[in-house]
């Protein structure tokens, strides 16, 4: 079905009361225990798996749009529209009673990120765009991101392990962290990928790199930077895609000496 502007910001205020209902129960279960073990060290909440079902109920009903969610899966993420939910970013951050932490909600209209809210809590702090439109906080549109120089940015990146053989090596990702200290004194590590994305939208963070590859850390993120005039692609620089298999995000001109400073880290197969 066709699909305009004005349907898309009316399934963003559908889907800002769903996530409104909610931060109720998110801030009430802050430094929940582990309910169930996942791969690794990974985990979720009994307030995950609780906040997963109350949205997505809440969101078939009102929009009729099927959803895919971290914890349950759901609808497939190749349908014409679909929502991708992390009903909790950063669980280990929440679990452990750090703030940083949200819920996170894309629309993927055929793959491509149309829409994107991400809303933090704890902070009282609400993110909502759609792609083509300006970045809404709180409700009130922001500026478009302005050019701005790495050196003088904050840079988030994702977390590490020195003995990781996966996908992207630990001394491959300390290789790129060694690089960008160089032009970046503001590295920081905040364990929640989504709201280090809507922090690059809001102009609050120069860039994010993410060595992760899962959609539903990103494809909130990727189009809150988009419609607020950001870039974002995988660190090999092609366009970000749901089967991306990491992602980075800036201002355009920060984005671009970052991805610079990654491809001067060389491949990550020769870190193994």
């Amino acid at each position: 079905m066709a699909m305009d502007q004005a349907d898309l910001g009316a399934l963003v205020r559908a889907a800002s009361s769903i996530l409104d209902e909610a931060a109720g129960p998110f801030v009430a279960g802050h430094r929940a225990d582990s309910a169930v073990a996942k791969k690794g060290n990974d985990f979720a909440t009994e307030v995950d798996l609780a906040i997963e079902r109350q949205v997505v109920e809440a969101l078939q009903e009102a929009t009729g749009i099927g959803v895919h969610g971290e914890e349950f899966g759901g609808a497939d993420l190749d349908s014409h529209l679909v929502w991708v939910l992390d009903p909790i970013d950063g669980t280990f951050n929440y679990a452990a009673g750090l703030p940083m932490a949200g819920i996170l909600l894309g629309l993927l209209r055929d793959g491509e990120p149309v829409a994107g809210l991400t809303w933090l809590p704890f902070t009282d702090q609400r993110y909502t765009a759609v792609v083509g439109e300006p970045l809404y906080a709180n409700g009130v549109a922001q500026p478009t991101l302005t050019e701005s120089d790495l050196a003088d940015c904050i840079v988030a990146t994702g977390s590490f392990n020195i003995a990781s053989r996966g996908r992207f090596p630990g001394p491959y990702r300390v290789a790129v962290l060694e690089r960008l200290s160089r032009k970046c004194s503001r590295i920081r590590m905040h364990g929640a990928t989504g709201v280090d994305f809507a922090y690059v939208a809001a102009g609050v963070l120069g860039g994010a790199i993410s060595f992760g590859h899962h959609v539903w850390d990103h494809a909130a993120g990727v189009a809150l930077v988009r419609a607020a005039g950001g870039v974002v692609t995988d660190l090999e620089g092609a366009p970000w895609t749901p089967s991306s298999l990491s992602a980075l995000a800036g201002e355009p001109g920060v984005h671009a000496e970052i991805l610079e400073i990654v491809a001067s880290a060389g491949s990550p197969e020769d870190y193994r």
